[in-house]
């Protein structure tokens, strides 16, 4: 399987995996998140998991379980480690968040393993678990460089007892960290159904059937239905653009199992779009990856409109299809994004409109941002280079050698 990917990277990185594998065996690793479908952390993990027991690498992947009032916690603590907010955290919400994770405890193995991987937040408390000899990673997937002081005093409870941590770029180191901090970047997946090469004929297919006309401009976006992915502004940039071109608006998204925002959000987007024929919401099942696949081929201009984000793979996937991205200048996208070359960066609602209304008009430029976007995703952003990044931490954590 792993010679399966040849075709997208050097044969030296394949050779280094390999050898990195060798180093590792025996060693047992365990995933721990918050849930198995939705969202990109589900996603990587599928393929991920997959890869590193391809290699020789025996790895688990489990899922915590909670209810409505734990995800709904965990979802206001999300927002807050992205930035300053409203809210505040209350003693009652620490003591529930504490009992289910101790409910957990029973749930999830994780004395046999000798590096445990925790994902985000939710299953964070599960450092209590740690036995001796083992290593325990966070594996951190939102922008924590300005959070909220109350949200990061409750990572606090947990991330010091932590070997290391990881993050997506270096910006999303906190200063008041005290333990070792790495930086992987996220990735897609070529082989994956969301990301395979699919016909015109397909594509074409596809788009139809949700009514979508794929011979009309497309300008689509692809993420959850959340308020920090901002598809409203996403909607009030297409109105803008609308009025120079005909176009149609698709935003495509779904609900995912510890995100109980997401159908308040989708509501409203639709009470917004009510009367417009070419504003589509497609809210769709975890498994729509040919779906996802033909609308982003399909799409003219891609926009990822957030106003936070961890990193945004959904950008990636993009320009693997060789679409122009129009993203916001934050977190993981100002990353992946190349301003003037692989599509553009902006700031406000307006520059949106304005950057997505000239490639409207220039298929020359759409064409040659493209070519570029390709090119960009294939040396830095394609899931074998993570699997290399992943190998080479667990093998430093478990040498004998000093963190530095």
């Amino acid at each position: 399987m792993i010679g399966d990917y040849k075709p997208f990277v050097e044969e030296a990185v394949i050779r280094e995996i390999e050898i990195l594998a060798k180093r590792l065996k025996g060693i047992k690793v365990l995933h721990v998140n918050s849930t198995r479908e939705g969202g990109g952390v589900a996603e990587i993990l599928h393929r991920l998991v997959l890869l590193m027991n391809e290699v020789g690498v025996k790895t688990d992947w489990k899922v915590i379980k909670g209810d409505k009032k734990f995800f709904t916690f965990t979802k206001k603590l999300h927002n807050l480690l992205h930035m300053p907010g409203r809210f505040e955290i209350d003693s009652e919400e620490v003591v529930y968040y504490l009992k289910i994770t101790y409910e957990n405890f029973e749930r999830i193995d994780t004395e046999n393993y000798d590096v445990v991987i925790i994902h985000d937040p939710q299953p964070m408390g599960l450092i209590a678990k740690k036995v001796k000899g083992q290593k325990w990673i966070w594996r951190c997937h939102v922008d924590t460089s300005t959070p909220d002081p109350a949200a990061w005093k409750f990572i606090e409870t947990f991330i010091n007892a932590y070997d290391a941590c990881i993050f997506h770029m270096p910006e999303f180191v906190y200063e008041k960290i005290k333990i070792p901090t790495f930086t992987i970047r996220p990735s897609i997946d070529p082989l994956h159904p969301k990301n395979v090469d699919l016909s015109p004929e397909e594509i074409k297919k596809i788009v139809s059937v949700f009514g979508v006309d794929p011979e009309k401009p497309i300008i689509l976006q692809v993420s959850r239905f959340d308020r920090l992915k901002d598809p409203f502004g996403v909607m009030r940039a297409y109105r803008m653009v609308k009025k120079k071109y005909a176009s149609q608006l698709v935003l495509l998204g779904g609900f995912a199992p510890d995100d109980p925002e997401g159908e308040e959000v989708f509501r409203e987007l639709k009470e917004q779009a009510e009367g417009d024929k070419d504003i589509f919401l497609l809210n769709l099942p975890p498994d729509s990856h040919r779906e996802v696949n033909a609308f982003q081929r399909a799409a003219t201009v891609v926009v990822q409109k957030s106003l936070r984000e961890g990193f945004g793979l959904v950008v990636s996937e993009a320009m693997w299809k060789g679409k122009p991205v129009v993203g916001s200048n934050v977190g993981g996208i100002k990353r992946q994004v190349v301003h003037g070359v692989t599509g553009y960066l902006v700031n406000t609602v307006e520059g949106a409109a304005w950057r997505i209304r000239q490639l409207l008009a220039n298929a020359e430029l759409r064409e040659s941002m493209g070519n570029h976007a390709i090119e960009r995703v294939r040396h830095r952003f394609l899931i074998i280079r993570h699997l290399r990044d992943y190998l080479l931490l667990i093998s430093k954590l478990i040498s004998s050698a000093p963190i530095l």
